[in-house]
Order: structure tokens, then C-alpha cells, then sequence
């Protein structure tokens, strides 16, 4: 093959290699970070595979993606041990000799010495590189990658680890990615431009009714809807212009704004306990939190958030009955006349709690996340949210929600950080 399209030469696929990310003990997150990189310079990934850690699967994948992708980045497999076998199979597929490069082993010692470490026999294989390769330093870990072309074919090979492989494809593969597309012919790709927008509240299906309409077959932006325990995103796509004045992208964005205005809390990469610790900034209060069903996951959204002792005062895992009136002063009557779940409880929990911390506000959570503890009146996934607020009508939410255990809590934690959200935005405009 000596000539090749213009989709080829644009397109990539990624190659996550580990038998863990098919058996559940792992995901595979680096395949994302490397398609948003990538389509920053104008390369789409068309393709992502997961294969395990078996030589021959890994050659045959590899070999079936240099068919049909000009740019293949793999990850996984360069380790010490005998299942990281990801460069025996580069080799076997391209009919390279491995050979133990300076280089590679060079920037290998140096970094384990920083570790107080000296390479042993089995690490000693993290310096075996394809004849013809470039060795592609590792400024994050010991193992290097390196890179090499292959039947038109540009094969770049990563460490798993996602700080190692990020570090990577910011000082080396988006470089070599670049130089490729300036040697050939004509103007190169446009950019993939991507805005995302976040939203709460509604389903994915309700979501997709609001936007029906907003764009036509004629309009060069795609609409993606993916749905998941904290909300449904909403993404649109281009490869017709970045984001300038009156451009269509942005026009279209202003779009989504308008139909989603109720129900969208975010955009870009900002997460809901980031706009809720911001908006606590701005309006200098403090919070505390008193969770049940939840299990302290409100409190630690809101911890995540660098800064957060500016405004987080406590939180409370109030489990037991018990718990909730030792350290809250519920009612022992309240509870045993409405039920541990119930609105009653969740509001006399924020209260507490709020009485007690002496914040701004506070929030509470109890439900029931199954699989167990259901009734015939009080279904899994029923959850109430409460919020006591300084000078405010406090307030109680009732939520049902399905899924998992792992899903209902999750699904609890955002709807609390939106009711607090919607609280804030309120106030503001007092």
C-alpha cells in the first residue's frame, strides 16, 4: 500500500492491553484521554479494543487496527512480569528483532535510582525495543514506550499507567502525531471541537425531546446524549470551525442552554460539587452534611474539591437510629412513627445538624439502596434529601431511583449537591 486516503491518515484506534480491564478488576480509562487529545489536532479515534494479555490476541488486533487506522496507540503490557507481553507481539507483527536499547535502559536506571532502586533481571526486559523504533522516554515511570511505523501504519506504544501514559502522549505522541500530518499534502484536518454540557433531573429520553429540532441534517455539528448515574451529558461535535463569535457550534450551544436552562448545572469539565463549592464561596457559607443511606459519598464529592475548607464545617454518617438521634437529636417518636426513610426524618436530620454545626446549611440524606430492606409502601431507591437553610424555609425532596446499591447512592449524593445547587442559586438572587 504507497498510497493512502485522507480518512486513513486521520483516523486512529486505540489498543488497551490487560486481562484485568475484561474481567472487571479494572477500567480502561486512558483510551479517553488519548481520543480527546488526539482529536484536538484533527485525528479521530474511529475504533477503541480491549484485548488480554495473550501474545497471539494482542498481534491480531494490532494487526486487524493497522488496516484500518492511519495512527494506533497501544497501552499496557510493557511491565516486568511475564504477562506484559505487548512489545513481543509489536515485534512479531511487524518483523522487528527486539533489542535492548541504551537509551531505554539508560532513562530506566535513572529513574529507578530516584527510587532508591536498582534494576533487576526481570525489569531488564522494560529496555527490549523493536529495531527501527523510537524510544519515547518516560518522565513519570520507569518503563519507556516507543514508536514506529508499519505498513503506512504510525504503532505508538504506551505504558497502562494513566499518569505514565498522559505524561507521554503530552511530550511525544501528540509531537510525532503532528509531524505526520504536516508531511502530508494540503491543509491537514480541521480540529475536532467538542462542547459537553452537564445536566440533572431529567431522563435521557426527555433530554433528547427537548433538543429535538435544534439541529438538521444540514448543520455540520453532531449531538451525543450519554446517560449515567449523575445526569444525562450532552455533547456536540465539529470538525467545521473552532468555537468563535456567531460560528454555528456556538449558536448551537446557545441552543442547548436555552431548551436544558432548568436542568443544566455544568459544562466542559466541571463537576456538580465544583460549581456547588464555588457558588458557597461567592456567597461565603459554610455546610455541614448528615448522611445515612449515602454512607458519607456527599461528604467526599465535596472534600474532593481543592479549597473545600473554605466551606465543608463536618459530616455525619448517621447509619443507625440510634445514630440519628444520638447525633442529631432526632426523635426516637419521629423515627417510630414515619419510618427511619421518611420526609419527616430527612428534615429534622438537616436540622439538626445545622442547629448543631452552626452553618449556613446543612444537608441530610437517608433512603434505602437494596438490595434489601424494602417495604410494600417504601420501595429500593426511595430517598429523601433535606436541606435547613439560615432564615429559609427548610426543605425536603423525595427521589426514586433505580439501579444498583452502588447506583441509588450515587444517584442520592447528586441529587443533594443539585438541591443544594438550586438553594444557592436562589439565594443569590435575594
Amino acid at each position: 500500500m504507497t498510497k493512502f486516503s485522507e480518512a486513513y491518515r486521520y483516523s486512529a484506534e486505540t489498543i488497551a492491553v490487560g486481562s484485568e480491564l475484561l474481567l472487571g478488576g479494572r477500567s480502561d480509562s486512558n483510551s479517553l484521554f488519548i481520543a480527546e487529545r488526539l482529536a484536538g489536532i484533527g485525528i479521530e479515534v474511529r475504533f477503541k479494543t480491549i484485548v488480554g494479555d495473550q501474545e497471539s490476541d494482542i498481534a491480531a488486533v494490532l494487526n486487524q487496527a493497522c488496516r484500518r487506522a492511519g495512527l494506533v496507540v497501544m497501552t499496557g503490557g510493557l511491565g516486568p512480569t511475564v504477562d506484559d507481553c505487548t512489545r513481543e507481539a509489536v515485534a512479531a507483527v511487524t518483523g522487528r528483532r527486539l533489542v535492548r536499547r541504551k537509551e531505554a535502559f539508560e532513562g530506566m536506571k535513572t529513574r529507578l535510582a530516584q527510587w532508591g532502586r536498582t534494576p533487576n533481571r526481570a525489569q531488564l526486559r522494560q529496555a527490549l525495543v523493536p529495531t527501527g523504533a523510537i524510544v519515547l522516554s518516560n518522565p513519570v515511570g520507569s518503563a519507556p514506550g516507543f514508536a514506529l511505523t508499519w505498513r503506512g501504519a504510525q504503532i505508538v506504544v504506551l505504558p497502562g499507567v494513566p499518569s505514565e501514559m498522559g505524561a507521554m502522549m503530552e511530550q511525544s505522541v501528540i509531537p510525532l502525531a503532528r509531524a505526520r500530518l504536516e508531511q502530508s499534502k494540503g491543509s491537514g484536518p480541521q480540529p475536532v471541537t467538542r462542547m459537553v454540557f452537564h445536566t440533572w433531573g431529567l431522563p435521557e429520553a426527555e433530554v433528547d425531546r427537548q433538543l429535538q429540532g435544534l439541529i438538521t441534517t444540514r448543520t455540520p455539528v453532531a449531538l451525543g446524549l450519554l446517560a449515567s448515574p449523575t445526569g444525562v451529558l450532552v455533547s456536540l461535535t465539529t470538525r467545521a470551525e473552532r468555537p468563535a463569535k456567531g460560528g454555528i457550534l456556538l449558536r448551537t450551544a446557545e441552543g442547548v442552554r436555552t431548551r436544558l436552562r432548568e436542568w443544566l448545572y455544568a459544562e466542559g469539565q466541571e463537576t456538580m460539587e465544583e460549581v456547588v463549592g464555588r457558588l458557597l464561596v461567592e456567597q461565603q457559607c459554610t455546610i455541614a452534611v448528615a448522611e445515612s443511606c449515602t454512607g458519607g459519598l456527599i461528604s467526599h464529592r465535596l472534600t474532593q474539591v481543592p479549597g473545600a475548607s473554605a466551606y465543608v464545617d463536618r459530616g455525619a454518617i448517621c447509619y443507625s437510629n440510634k445514630a440519628k438521634t444520638d447525633m442529631l437529636g432526632v426523635p426516637g417518636s419521629l423515627i417510630e412513627r414515619h419510618g427511619a426513610v421518611s420526609r419527616e426524618v430527612a428534615q429534622a436530620m438537616a436540622k439538626g445538624m445545622r442547629e448543631r454545626a452552626g452553618v449556613s446549611v446543612a444537608l441530610s440524606v437517608t433512603g434505602i439502596a437494596g438490595p434489601g430492606g424494602a417495604t410494600e409502601t417504601k420501595p429500593v431507591g426511595l430517598v429523601y434529601v433535606g436541606l435547613d437553610g439560615e432564615a429559609g424555609k427548610p426543605i425536603t425532596k423525595e427521589f426514586r431511583f433505580h439501579g444498583d446499591r452502588s447506583v441509588i447512592k450515587q444517584r442520592s449524593s447528586q441529587a443533594a449537591l443539585d438541591l443544594l445547587r438550586r438553594w444557592l442559586l436562589e439565594r443569590r438572587h435575594v
